[in-house]
């Protein structure tokens, strides 16, 4: 009986740190307002798997922290879900503005340039120039369905 216990407890164990890790490793993210359209809709819940800009390739969707002016507009969501175009020392794309203090034509160390599928309604780059790799939640990797 105490090998089954102990079996038991060792299960539950195991289970519970692979929870921990899942979670700590995952997150869903919903999707708000139509940036990404049509690859996402509003409602869209989305699938992130954390990760560090050194591991994002250009073309991956990406979420990331809004910048500071803009988490402080009422109404604004906590994450922007964007496609990742330029990476540390890729040319800036067109329309893309140097971040402060860096001179050049190149996606300076330690910060990437995103773009919304929906240009007309984005909040991208083309206004807020290149994001820190400190504003990086992860990859999406796919649309959770209800």
């Amino acid at each position: 009986m105490r090998a089954v216990l102990t079996g038991v407890a060792v299960a539950g164990a195991a289970a519970g740190a692979g929870w921990w890790v899942l979670r700590r490793g995952f997150v869903v993210v919903a999707v708000s307002g139509e940036s990404m359209l049509p690859t996402f809709r509003p409602g869209d819940r989305v699938l992130v798997r954390r990760r560090p800009l050194h591991r994002v390739r250009r073309g991956q969707v990406v979420v990331l922290a809004p910048p500071a002016e803009l988490r402080a507009l009422p109404g604004n969501p906590p994450w922007l879900i964007k496609r990742a175009v330029a990476l540390p020392g890729d040319p800036l794309p067109a329309g893309v503005g140097t971040p402060a203090g860096h001179r050049g034509d190149r996606v300076p160390p330690g910060r990437f340039v995103v773009l919304g599928d929906n240009a007309g309604h984005s909040y991208d780059s083309r206004r807020a120039g290149a994001f820190p790799a400190g504003s990086l939640l992860g990859v999406v990797l796919r649309v959770v369905r209800h």
